[in-house]
């Protein structure tokens, strides 16, 4: 799959920022998710994303974390995800976003889920952590957005520590021979797990067509701006979601 450049960091926080202040305003976007998803809506989590209870539980199990390590999501939005991983296995927590009003609201879930937790800004590709320290790192719906995705790969590699795990998302075309093993490689990793997600693709089908149903209420709820991004979205990416294929990897430091 050819790799189109993100925009710049800063382009991306204002366009985040944008969006997490207009959803913070309304309900009717997790709703559409939770009706897109069905039962497999974690509620609690609320993730503005791909982000179901399969997908929790696998990323638990993927994971092989012990209590009080620290993990580490890295695209962090408002920080339901690493949360509820913290909490489940009674971990550590940073979490890391480009958005700082995402920084803010996930700062303000904290008390909800009673977990060690910090969040701060930072980038996929210059986390500001040291080498080695995370015991674990998840990335969710995220590493499509970093400028130079094999330099992002390379820095979540850098922070882990022996033997630790990083699982992220990833979708393709199905026709796609990704190079997994050697963006690994470069980045001092193995790739220990290829998880199928056969059923995310059509959790997308029904999410945008939702979107474009409700436009009207989009655009009353979140304004004309965030309203039309999402609909551009949806009418952008529906065509292609036949051929997709999504993967949770599992990458693991020797």
């Amino acid at each position: 799959m050819t790799h189109t450049p993100a925009p710049p960091t800063s382009q991306l926080a204002a366009q985040f920022d944008a969006l997490h202040t207009a959803r913070a305003r309304s309900t009717l976007p997790a709703a559409l998710y939770a009706a897109a998803m069905g039962d497999d809506y974690p509620d609690e989590v609320a993730a503005a994303g791909s982000c179901d209870w399969p997908l929790l539980e696998l990323m638990a199990t993927r994971l092989r974390m012990h209590p009080l390590q620290l993990l580490v999501d890295v695209g962090c939005g408002t920080g339901g995800i690493g949360l509820w991983l913290a909490r489940a296995l009674a971990l550590r927590l940073e979490g890391l976003d480009i958005s700082p009003v995402a920084i803010e609201q996930a700062s303000a879930r904290r008390i909800r889920f009673a977990v060690p937790a910090t969040f701060r800004v930072a980038g996929l590709e210059n986390t500001g952590l040291p080498d080695g320290g995370a015991h674990g790192v998840v990335c969710v719906d995220a590493l499509s957005f970093a400028t130079n995705r094999r330099a992002a790969i390379q820095e979540l590699g850098r922070i882990l520590a022996p033997g630790a795990r990083l699982v992220l998302t990833r979708a393709v075309r199905q026709d796609a021979e990704p190079r997994w093993e050697d963006k690994a490689h470069a980045a001092g990793l193995i790739v220990e797990h290829i998880d199928e997600r056969p059923t995310e693709p059509a959790m997308w089908a029904r999410l945008y067509r939702l979107w474009i149903n409700h436009a009207d209420d989009l655009r009353r709820e979140l304004g004309d701006d965030q309203a039309e991004n999402m609909l551009r979205e949806a009418h952008t990416r529906l065509p292609t979601l036949p051929g997709r294929r999504a993967v949770l990897l599992t990458l693991r430091r020797p």
